[in-house]
């Protein structure tokens, strides 16, 4: 089970590169919607977009998949990804067919910034949960949050939410690398299903002769 975990985390950082790349993508194609550009070009740049967008999201599902079956116990961190991607999933979706939803989807609204922030901020904190009390995981937890909350300066810039994603995707990406790293130089343990379980024998001299 250890070897299906480190694949889930392999997998992770593959689909949050890709969720890097669909947004340079996406920003890509929203000023090629909005300029002279041939209607061809717009489509492909638009079918590409797709493509690697549900190729992230595939790669991320099947990570979330490896990681449930198998981490035993740990259902925060668990139950809290999954939500994240459906979440991401919906703002991937809206960023990408902004004409289509602009009816009640504002990109620059800073009450949607700041929903979309502290929900991932509050998922990736969970992660805290896979070896709680060991330092380093602390800290890469909290440095993937400050990531995370630097998402928000891209509402006071004026730029769409897709920015916000973007540094979700990089916080994540930190995260599962880090965690990769410290699992190989064993600076945490994720306990998994078939470990072999530390047994603590008591023993009481308390009637013996």
């Amino acid at each position: 089970m250890q070897a299906k975990l480190s694949r889930a985390l392999t997998l992770g950082i593959i689909g949050n590169v890709l969720f890097l790349l669909f947004l340079l993508i996406s920003l890509l194609y929203h000023q090629m919607f909005n300029s002279s550009a041939p209607d061809i070009v717009v489509k492909a740049v638009e079918v590409i977009a797709y493509f690697v967008e549900i190729g992230g999201f595939a790669v991320l599902v099947i990570a979330d998949y490896f990681i449930c079956s198998a981490v035993r116990m740990r259902k925060a961190p668990k139950i809290a990804f999954s939500l994240y991607l459906a979440l991401e999933a919906f703002f991937m979706f809206c960023e990408l067919n902004g004409m289509t939803v602009r009816s009640f989807y504002n990109p620059y609204s800073l009450v949607l910034y700041i929903v979309h922030v502290l929900a991932s901020a509050a998922a990736c904190f969970t992660f805290v949960y896979f070896d709680p009390y060991k330092k380093p995981l602390e800290l890469l937890v909290i440095g993937c949050i400050v990531i995370i909350l630097a998402g928000l300066f891209g509402n006071y810039m004026g730029v769409r939410i897709y920015f916000s994603i973007a540094a979700n995707a990089l916080a994540f990406l930190v995260m599962f690398a880090g965690m990769k790293i410290m699992i190989k130089r064993e600076l945490i343990e994720i306990e998994c299903h078939g470990d072999r379980t530390r047994e603590v024998k008591y023993k009481s001299g308390f009637f013996d002769d």
